[in-house]
């Protein structure tokens, strides 16, 4: 058996290499000051089952987390595999992240996208900075499930439908 390569420690060689660990792609979203603001996140990660509560990763330079931080509610939305493009406008230039996405509104605030296989109500408990992210910790009220629809997965810098068992 050979040794695995070593890898340098520069941002691309990184990047690439933490691209190997397939992760979900989420929607952040809330309505401010009456329009819809939000961002792709492919760091979510469930924390804690009491109190609920999890986690995603924003970088520290993004100016869309200061007025999602604001909100008092998000909605996290797990995209499905018919979300390609949703994902695409949520990473995209923010004057345009919300031209083509169909959304629900909760009166708290809450802005999820319509037909998500997973949807999370949750509110901001702290964040805190790490590195050239934060991580933002968020206590989940609520849970919709749609088992209709399978997840989008993130992998090796491509976006992939998950394939059923």
């Amino acid at each position: 058996m050979t040794a695995p390569a070593r890898v340098p420690l520069t941002a691309d060689d990184l990047r690439e290499v933490y691209g190997r660990f397939p992760s979900g792609v989420v929607a952040v979203c809330a309505e401010v000051d009456g329009a819809p603001v939000g961002l792709a996140v492919s760091t979510f990660v469930p924390v804690s089952l009491d109190p609920p509560l999890v986690s995603i990763c924003v970088r520290t330079a993004s100016t869309t987390w200061p007025a999602l931080r604001r909100a008092p509610r998000l909605g996290m939305s797990v995209l499905g595999a018919h979300h390609e493009g949703v994902a695409r406008a949520l990473a995209g230039p923010a004057e345009h992240r919300f031209r083509d996405v169909a959304t629900e509104r909760r009166d708290d605030g809450a802005l999820f996208v319509t037909g998500a296989p997973l949807a999370l109500d949750v509110g901001v408990v702290d964040d805190v900075v790490a590195g050239d992210h934060l991580i933002a910790v968020c206590r989940v009220d609520e849970v919709l499930v749609d088992d209709q629809h399978s997840p989008l997965v993130f992998h090796r810098s491509a976006l992939r439908p998950l394939a059923a068992a």
